[in-house]
């Protein structure tokens, strides 16, 4: 894996440069920290009715996991999905958009026109294939479970034969990406700076609570469980 990103014309942006973020491990720790991607694809509807078909895109949000190590260029994004979606099957046919974006904090100018937010933001594009070796199929799925409460895959009993036949893996390289973040206070013109108005930002974070066992689950909570909420809190 190369240790810089390198945005291709698609993944360049038009406007401020200056968050570009050019460090690939950069991107990479925040695909670890996220836990929701937004899968862009155009859908392609048959004809019907004798007339004839037409596409509209669609985002979807999906769990996922990086492999940095993955068989794909610069490592591997996995997303999974039934294999009766019809935006799974577009998935495949052609090129796809995979987005990852936290917000870390609401910025407050003294204009309107300077709101802001602080966030992180990694944009992939790329034609994702079928994952069909049942190895790197069992090893996507463990990693997109572990992705939300690491080390769960391996407390669990494994797929049956039913359920791995409706479920499809999509994987997605990681080559042509890009990020951006924006971070700090806001910045107004110098004419309205003004001591009166206040400016400043509301910094966010992601939380989680206490784990709540399910009714049928009366014994405790497990250690995977626990470490993992005692890190969001």
């Amino acid at each position: 894996m190369t240790t810089a990103l390198s945005p291709t014309r698609r993944t360049t942006g038009t406007r401020e440069s200056a968050r570009a973020v050019s460090e690939r491990h950069r991107m990479m720790a925040l695909l670890e920290d996220g836990l929701v991607g937004h899968l862009g694809v155009v859908l392609s509807t048959g004809p019907t009715d004798g007339k004839a078909g037409a596409t509209h895109p669609v985002v979807l949000p999906v769990a996922y996991a990086v492999d940095p190590a993955g068989p794909d260029a610069e490592g591997t994004l996995y997303v999974h999905g039934s294999t009766g979606a019809g935006w799974l099957r577009s998935a495949i046919e052609t090129d796809m958009c995979f987005t990852v974006t936290e917000l870390d904090g609401l910025v407050a100018a003294r204009s309107g026109m300077h709101h802001s937010m602080n966030y992180r933001s990694a944009v992939i594009i790329g034609r994702a294939r079928s994952v069909v070796d049942p190895d790197e199929r069992s090893h996507a799925l463990d990693l997109i479970v572990d992705h939300m409460i690491p080390g769960r895959s391996a407390t669990l009993r494994a797929a049956t034969r039913k359920e791995l036949a409706a479920t499809a893996v999509l994987a997605l390289p990681l080559r042509e990406a890009s990020m951006k973040e924006r971070a700090g206070g806001p910045v107004d013109d110098p004419a309205d700076i003004d001591p009166a108005v206040w400016a400043g930002v509301i910094p966010l974070r992601r939380v989680a609570l206490a784990p709540v066992s399910a009714d049928d689950a009366p014994g405790p909570v497990p250690a995977d469980v626990r470490r993992r909420a005692e890190d969001l809190a």
